[in-house]
This record gives C-alpha cells, structure tokens and sequence, in this order.
C-alpha cells in the first residue's frame, strides 16, 4: 500500500510502444477551454473521429477513457485562477492517434504535477467516495497507460493510454 492511500506515478515511457508520430496513420486534436461542457465535446471529438477512422466499435471504452482523462485535467491540472469560460488560449488539448494495431489517446494539460492514482484496495474500502476512481478506470479499460512530462517549449505534462487494435 502506498503512502497516505495513494501512489504517485513515476513518469511512464516503458509502457508505451515506441511510436513514430509521423507513421501515424491518422492523427486529431482538440482544443479544450476550462469549462464543464469540455468533456461532452471531447467525447464528441471521439465518437466522431473514431466513425471516421472505422473504429466506432472501440468507442464506449474509448469514450470513458477520454472522458476521464479530460475530467482530470480540468479538475485536477489547471491553475486555481484560471477562467472556467473561454479564454484565447485553451489549457487542455486532447489528441487522437491512429497506427495499423494501436491508438493512443493523450490530454495535454499545463501541469507538471504526475497523476495520482489510488490503490485498489482503497477503492474497494471507500464504496462511497464520488470520486477517485478515474485512473483505476482508464486502467481497467485500456491496455496500457502512463504520462511524461513535456520538454522544450511547452510546460506541463501529457497523460496517455493505450488501445490495441484488430488486426486488419
């Protein structure tokens, strides 16, 4: 069991297959303004990205990845003073990328804070917490996760999971 009930992260790379972005064969963005209606546009974003790509049968595991990836950004990796309305700039960009076996899901967010997962067995004791259970979720539904902090330019960190695709 991990400290206080809960296990920081440690920036994951060895669980992510090495990608080379410009193989990808499709690739989408979306920019999300730190409001409430973000994370219904993202699964929007989704459904119909993945209706593009074919990959409409993935979409319900997808979708709650997403949604509980986005959540958390807003949530938990923005500035206390930022504006929940539209701003010029938005905080949190969701990307889709599509290779032949393997999609990836990643939301960008200006935090350099790693995620923070709960234990298993803190889920399990707490039956009644409203929340927390986002990246036991996003554990459970795709087939790999993780995050790394953004180099060069950009501050802030992107978090991931993984999706393994059927053989065409």
């Amino acid at each position: 069991m991990g400290t206080n009930g809960s296990t920081m992260l440690q920036p994951l790379r060895q669980g992510l297959p090495p990608l080379n972005l410009a193989a990808a064969s499709d690739a989408a963005s979306c920019a999300l303004h730190a409001r409430y209606e973000a994370v219904r546009e993202a699964r929007q974003f989704t459904r119909g990205t993945l209706d593009q790509w074919h990959l409409g049968e993935r979409f319900d595991d997808v979708c709650l990845v997403v949604s509980e990836l986005v959540t958390n950004a807003l949530r938990h990796a923005l500035p206390a003073n930022t504006p929940r309305l539209a701003g010029p700039e938005p905080p949190v960009r969701l990307h889709l990328m599509r290779w032949t076996e393997r999609l990836v899901c990643a939301v960008r967010d200006p935090s350099d804070e790693g995620p923070v997962a709960r234990e298993a067995e803190d889920l399990s004791d707490d039956c009644s917490a409203e929340s927390g259970r986002g990246l036991f979720l996003v554990d459970s539904f795709s087939d790999s996760w993780g995050w790394h902090p953004l180099a060069g330019a950009l501050s802030g960190k992107v978090v991931w999971a993984l999706f393994r695709l059927p053989q065409p």
